[in-house]
C-alpha cells in the first residue's frame, strides 16, 4: 500500500469534509462539517497547517488526516496539547494511525518547547465511545483515560422550562450575543472556566475567530447583565453561546456563569430561554457536550431542562517531556 503523508492545503478541504463526514457516520459521533467550516480551521489563530495537520492519501483519495492545537498559555504547569483526527473505515489496523500519532507527537514535543520553554506538555487524545480503536491506541502508546464526557440532546417533547423567576431583581437584563459584550464575555469565559478540567484562557484573537465563524449563531446566544447604579457599563453575569453544524440544530457550545453568581439559576434560566426560542425558530434539537465530571454540577442543570445522554466519550492524556529535535519526521510515503 502506497500511502502519501503530506500536510492539508486550502485546495483539499473538501475532501477533509467528505472523510470527517465519513467518520462522523461510521464512528457515530454526528460531528459533520462543511468545507467551508474546516477551511475556517486551518487558518485560526495559531495554526500553522504545514507543520500542525497531515493528510493521509491513496492517489487522489483522503483516507486519513490528524491535527494538533496548542494552548497558548499553560494550566498547572503545563502546555496543554489536543490531538485529533481520524482513519478512514477500509484503512484501519493497518499502521495508519501509528503514523500519525508519531508525527502529532512529534510535533507537540516541538511547538510545545517553542511556546512553553521547559514546560512538559499534556498531551490529550480523543477516544470516542468504550472499545473503539482511537481509544485502544491511545491507551497502546501510553495514554490514560483521563476524563469521561457526554453528550446530550433535548427535543420539544422531552423539553422542561426553567421555573427559576429572573425578573424579581428589576436590574437585570438578557440581550442577544453582540460583539460590543465580546471583551467582557471573554475574561469572564475565562474566569468560569479556570476550574474546569482541560480548558485553558482564550485569548482576543481566539475569541474573536470564534464568534465570528460561519457556524456561529448569535441571534440564538444569550448574556445576562446586572445594571449598575451610576449610568455605569452593566455587568456580565452569565452567557450562552451556539452554534449550527448541522442545518436545524443548534449546538450550545458554551455556558457560564461568574463564580460570585453561581447557585442563582443564571445558567439554567438562560438555557431555557436559548432552547425555547430555538424550537419556535424550526430547530429541531438542541445539543451540548458536558463533562461528567462538571465541578459546577453542569449535568445536572441539562437533566432539569429535559436534556438525556445520546453517547460518551472518553478524552485519554499522557505527559510528555519535550523532545531534543527541531524537527518533525518528515512527510511523504509510507
Amino acid at each position: 500500500m502506497n500511502l502519501l503523508y503530506d500536510w492539508i492545503r486550502n485546495e483539499n478541504v473538501q475532501a477533509w469534509a467528505e472523510l470527517t463526514n465519513h467518520l462522523a457516520v461510521v464512528d457515530r459521533t454526528d460531528e459533520f462539517y462543511e468545507a467551508e467550516d474546516l477551511l475556517e480551521e486551518l487558518h485560526e489563530p495559531g495554526m500553522e497547517p504545514e507543520l500542525d495537520t497531515v493528510a493521509v492519501w491513496d492517489a487522489n483519495r483522503l483516507v486519513g488526516y490528524a491535527q494538533l492545537r496548542v494552548g497558548h498559555q499553560l494550566r498547572e504547569g503545563l502546555s496543554r496539547v489536543s490531538i485529533t483526527g481520524g482513519v478512514h473505515l477500509d484503512y484501519r489496523r493497518q499502521g495508519v494511525g501509528t503514523r500519525l500519532m508519531d508525527i502529532m507527537e512529534s510535533r507537540a514535543r516541538q511547538k510545545s518547547a517553542q511556546l512553553h520553554p521547559g514546560a512538559p506538555a499534556a498531551v490529550d487524545m480523543w477516544g470516542n465511545t468504550p472499545g473503539h480503536g482511537a481509544g485502544a491506541l491511545a491507551e497502546a502508546r501510553g495514554y490514560a483515560p483521563a476524563r469521561f464526557f457526554q453528550d446530550m440532546t433535548v427535543k420539544a417533547e422531552g423539553f422542561r422550562k426553567s421555573v427559576t423567576d429572573l425578573w424579581v431583581n428589576d436590574s437585570l437584563a438578557v440581550f442577544p450575543y453582540s460583539p460590543e459584550w465580546a471583551e467582557e464575555i471573554r475574561l469572564l469565559d475565562n474566569e468560569a472556566f479556570a476550574d474546569h478540567w482541560g480548558s485553558t484562557p482564550k485569548t482576543a484573537e481566539e475569541w474573536e475567530a470564534m464568534t465570528s465563524a460561519r457556524t456561529f449563531r448569535a441571534e440564538c446566544s444569550r448574556i445576562l447583565v446586572e445594571e449598575q447604579p451610576g449610568g455605569l457599563r452593566p455587568t456580565v453575569l452569565s452567557y450562552v453561546l451556539s452554534s449550527e453544524w448541522v442545518p436545524n440544530k443548534l449546538y450550545v457550545a458554551r455556558v457560564g456563569t461568574a463564580r460570585g453568581s453561581r447557585g442563582r439559576g443564571y445558567a439554567g434560566w438562560l438555557m431555557s430561554d436559548v432552547i425555547a426560542a430555538a424550537l419556535a425558530d424550526g430547530f429541531t434539537e438542541v445539543g451540548l457536550s458536558v463533562d461528567a465530571q462538571s465541578p459546577t454540577g453542569a449535568v445536572s442543570v441539562y437533566e432539569r431542562l429535559g436534556f438525556s445522554v445520546t453517547r460518551t466519550g472518553t478524552m485519554y492524556r499522557k505527559v510528555i517531556l519535550q523532545a531534543a529535535e527541531t524537527s518533525c519526521p518528515s512527510l511523504g510515503p509510507m
